[in-house]
């Protein structure tokens, strides 16, 4: 039984991730600024917490409730992401700074915050995407989503490289498309190849196994080339 924390869990991945942790039997934390879902769920071993990662008021209270019920972590998904797709020329700079305290800062923060409370043993699991991928296709309109994800990528590798010896072991997952909410918001019409629920099971999967095998890499989850 493992300890697992998930952020973005209202919706999509992250709350099929939930389900699949605690059908598993292993203990969650599921942070959100939206809790109903998984509220919704009723499951006995997952906890929800209402937290906005960009916080750090909301990043104490996870702190608080892990050294209290927990003790440690075992797994730590970092699945929370925004997206826009807007011309660059149009994108203002609160835009892209938004999208980057969600998913650049947002991430530095939590990981900072649980690290210290994770085992040598532990896997840190960041969700980037495949247009932050050097040399993958782009899409134009993803200026700050994309480049956002690239410094993710970027971030992982450096966390590896220096928690090398001591742990925990820190890998990224660049994700194709996948139909869900935040992909029909962005891109109305188009269907993905992978539902939610496949996507969940691959990365279920990976964070409990994954860091036997792997430390400081990019997996790229796509089923599509480049």
């Amino acid at each position: 039984m493992k300890h697992v924390v998930i952020t973005g869990t209202s919706r999509g991945i992250g709350l099929e991730m939930v389900k699949l942790f605690a059908k598993a039997g292993h203990k969650v934390l599921a942070l959100s600024r939206n809790t109903e879902p998984v509220e919704g769920l009723k499951l006995k071993n997952v906890h929800s917490i209402s937290c906005d990662i960009t916080r750090e008021d909301s990043l104490e209270k996870v702190v608080a409730y892990i050294g209290s019920e927990w003790k440690n972590v075992d797994v730590l998904v970092n699945n929370a992401g925004a997206i826009l797709n807007k011309p660059f020329l149009k994108s203002s700079v609160e835009e892209f700074k938004n999208i980057y305290n969600t998913n650049v800062f947002g991430v530095v923060g939590i990981i900072q915050k649980i690290l210290p409370l994770m085992p040598a043993s532990g896997h840190v699991v960041n969700i980037s995407s495949m247009g932050g991928v050097q040399g993958s296709v782009k899409f134009a309109g993803l200026s700050a989503y994309s480049s956002s994800k690239g410094a993710i990528i970027t971030l992982t590798e450096l966390l590896a490289e220096e928690h090398k010896e001591n742990g925990p072991s820190f890998n990224v997952l660049a994700l194709g498309a996948v139909q869900t909410e935040m992909l029909e918001e962005a891109f109305p019409g188009y269907k993905a190849p992978l539902s939610a629920i496949e996507m969940a099971e691959y990365i279920v999967e990976f964070s409990l196994n994954g860091q036997k095998y792997y430390n400081g890499k990019l997996l790229q989850v796509s089923n599509s080339t480049p």
